[in-house]
Order: C-alpha cells, then sequence, then structure tokens
C-alpha cells in the first residue's frame, strides 16, 4: 500500500526540495498539512499541489509568476 501521510522531511524528498520550502509552502497556505505529533502531508495534497503549480515559478513564494 502506497504511503498516504508525509512527513515535511518526506515531502521535501518527493519534491525535491528541501524542508524549510516545504514549511514555507505550508505556513503560506499553498500546501496543506495537518498536525498528528509533527506535521504530514497527504499524499493527495502533493499530486493536487503538483497539478496545480506546473508552470509556475515559486522561487518567490510571495511573488509566484506562470513561466513564460
Amino acid at each position: 500500500m502506497d504511503d498516504m501521510l508525509f512527513t515535511v522531511k518526506e515531502a521535501a524528498k518527493l519534491l525535491k526540495t528541501d524542508e524549510p520550502t516545504i514549511r514555507r509552502l505550508i505556513d503560506k497556505k499553498i500546501l496543506k498539512a495537518l498536525k498528528l505529533g509533527r506535521l504530514k502531508v497527504r499524499k493527495v495534497e502533493i499530486e493536487r499541489f503538483l497539478e496545480w503549480a506546473e508552470g509556475k515559478d515559486l522561487n518567490d513564494l510571495d511573488n509566484i509568476k506562470e513561466l513564460f
């Protein structure tokens, strides 16, 4: 069975980024999480985020732009 919940560290690894970036995405409510001991991100939320983020420049989370 595929994992349904990922820690911040696991989510960062899946998205090929670092933990502080995942925490900033959560803080800005771009990526939804839940707190169950530690912060967790659901697999379906990661999939939703990737669908939404495709074609966007997320280097500055306060100024998200479309690519090209």
